[in-house]
């Protein structure tokens, strides 16, 4: 039963660690930007709303984002626990996602912060544009992203530090080093890898 969150900013990594995070501690990965990048591709009508927001390099409104999220936590793959990656993002998302655990009976276990400096984002993100064609990884658009990053989203650390569950780990170097970051991290804190045996 462990419930982690992801925070970080755009280009730390957090896609590539969730991915492995999910597979290390046997939990279902939630990920609103692959969520709307989905409905994006399958062009739905959540897809046309988030795609002008994304395009422009702002977060999707809460009333969105919260009832999306929502749907997916009340799903069965939930119960045992889950990783979510890019949510909450605001300090009203984070009173949503509150009293949507305090009805079940639970909370977050840990929060992990990746850290990076900017400049490695930029350029991480140029590339990645380049390699994959996204809209949102213009160089003036990533800074943007940035911005609305350090004004909406980094407040969380600071309520997410005072519950005690906050754990900083630097975001830069080789993958696997990160992951083992993480893990051991993690660790320390008493929450263990998933019993392979068991997945």
């Amino acid at each position: 039963m462990t419930r982690l969150l992801l925070i970080g900013p755009p280009g730390a990594g957090k896609g590539t660690q969730a991915v492995r995070l999910a597979e290390n501690y046997g939990l279902p990965a939630i990920s609103t930007g692959d969520i709307f990048r989905s409905n994006v591709k399958n062009e739905t009508e959540l897809g046309a709303k988030a795609k002008a927001y994304m395009d422009a390099g702002d977060n999707v409104p809460d009333s969105l984002t919260n009832a999306l999220i929502r749907d997916r936590l009340a799903e069965r793959d939930c119960e045992s626990g889950f990783l979510l990656d890019g949510y909450p993002r605001t300090t009203d998302q984070v009173r949503e996602l509150d009293e949507f655990l305090a009805g079940h009976g639970t909370a977050l276990d840990a929060v992990i912060e990746l850290v990076a400096d900017p400049d490695v984002v930029v350029e991480r993100l140029r590339k990645r544009a380049g390699d994959q064609g996204r809209s949102d990884d213009d160089e003036a658009v990533v800074r943007h992203r940035l911005e609305v990053y350090a004004s909406q989203t980094a407040p969380l650390v600071d309520v997410y530090g005072g519950r005690g569950v906050l754990v900083k780990i630097d975001a830069l170097g080789a993958i696997d080093v990160v992951t083992a970051r993480i893990t051991d991290a993690l660790a320390e804190r008493g929450i263990a890898l998933a019993d392979r045996s068991r997945l």
